[in-house]
């Protein structure tokens, strides 16, 4: 029997939580490498949104490790967790074990000799790129990882149909193959068709394709920001905002117009990393047309991912790492997954069964395990995020909305960004 992914129907958790596990008892006759000598220890693990981590699998620890009580707090947003973290990095007050997405690791990377670093013995276990992006200047993977974000399409199979398009997402696979040029050429047959927009908004999907160079903003080898003169931006700056024009329907992505949009099919695709799933069925429960097509142009790209990270400061550092390596272990992975729709970033945990049979009723009984397997495979580029990269791309993301919004022109609008840019140092 297939196995069936939870849905997250948010970004971030409702509310502030904290659970604490324990299991009385004695250690095993082999000793308990947690816990020294037979003392009971407390672990704490900072997290947010959902990291799939339930009472159970915890449970599970404390079982294995009788010694040790897990305290699980989990801040209210990400924002949150990210002002604690850096207030306190270094300091007094954090847990022995901090969550962190992918989009903190420019600043973390200043800090790391704060963190204790993952063992080399580890490293094999996730995907390549994963390893590469929290590995810092003197080769210590600074993060244990957790999920990732690969992406694919999501469509409205309704809306194709009525624009003569296919509809099975095999079929929708192959109309789609190819690069950019491709998505919009179909997104130009479809807006003839029906005179509807085709995606969401010029910042989401420049966002798919910025995030597939390798070095967009800055220089990797000096930090010097090359963002300006960099013909790659230029040209996917152009091209998405010449799409834009007929294809968008000009929603800024989280706003209630674009959750609004998924609903009333105010667009028919739109880029769609793993987590995103739980977003579009959380605000379009009433449609039964969303599917997911295994295919992403120009290739693979990722959008988002977290890691747990261990303060070297910690009062209990080996500990708190082997609880690390033990909730990003492929099984626990893999568990995560069932729990909270999680995409792994483990290689043997994408070779499971258990999440190569996963699909999701939401969309269509899509075989979603497959699908995002395949999709974080294709990735091949890890872009550089220097430490002014989101400064940048914010900036970036600022300007595409001016001229969405009928503020600038795309050329008034770039030369803003520019200035904007130049400014910085």
């Amino acid at each position: 029997m297939k196995s069936r992914v939870l849905r997250r129907t948010a970004i971030a958790a409702a509310a502030a939580s904290a659970t604490v596990l324990t299991l009385a008892g004695c250690a095993g006759g082999g000793g308990d490498a947690s816990g020294k000598d037979g003392q009971q220890i407390t672990l704490t693990v900072a997290t947010f949104n959902d990291f799939g981590y339930t009472d159970a699998l915890l449970a599970e620890y404390t079982k294995e490790h009788p010694n040790v009580k897990v305290v699980h707090n989990k801040a209210a947003t990400s924002n949150d967790a990210r002002a604690n973290y850096f207030q306190k990095l270094g300091k007094k007050g954090l847990a022995d074990i901090e969550a962190i997405e992918v989009d903190w690791l420019p600043e973390v990377m200043k800090y790391s000799d704060l963190l204790a670093p993952v063992p080399d013995d580890l490293k094999s276990r996730w995907l390549d790129w994963k390893v590469k992006d929290a590995t810092d200047k003197d080769g210590n993977l600074i993060g244990y990882g957790t999920d990732i974000g690969p992406e694919a399409i999501c469509y409205r199979a309704d809306l194709f149909k009525k624009a003569g398009l296919p509809t099975d997402r095999d079929e929708v696979a192959k109309l789609l193959s190819g690069d950019w040029a491709t998505y919009f050429s179909v997104g130009d047959q479809y807006v003839k068709a029906t005179g509807k927009a085709w995606f969401d908004s010029a910042g989401g999907t420049y966002q798919g394709m910025i995030n597939q160079v390798a070095a967009a903003y800055e220089d990797p080898s000096t930090g010097a920001i090359t963002a300006t003169d960099n013909p790659e931006v230029k040209k996917i700056y152009d091209q998405v905002l010449a799409a834009s024009k007929t294809q968008s329907a000009h929603l800024g992505q989280w706003s209630d117009d674009w959750n609004a949009g998924m609903q009333n099919g105010a667009y028919a695709t739109m880029l769609c990393p793993a987590w995103m799933q739980g977003i579009i069925s959380g605000n379009a429960k009433d449609v039964t047309g969303w599917d997911i097509a295994n295919v992403f142009p120009n290739g693979g790209g990722n959008w988002g991912g977290s890691y747990l990270t261990v303060p070297a400061n910690g009062a209990h550092v080996k500990e708190a790492q082997e609880l690390a390596s033990w909730l990003t272990d492929p099984a626990q992975q893999i568990k995560a997954f069932g729990n909270a729709g999680t995409f792994p970033s483990q290689q043997e945990a994408l070779k499971d069964p258990t999440l190569l049979d996963a699909t999701n009723a939401f969309f269509n009984d899509a075989p979603v395990g497959k699908i995002f397997s395949d999709r974080a495979a294709a990735v091949t580029v890890s872009p550089f995020k220097g430490q002014y990269y989101f400064q940048i791309n914010d900036a970036m993301q600022k300007a595409l909305t001016r001229v969405e919004d009928g503020t600038q022109s795309a050329a008034d609008s770039w030369n803003q960004w520019v200035s904007e840019v130049k400014a910085i140092k």
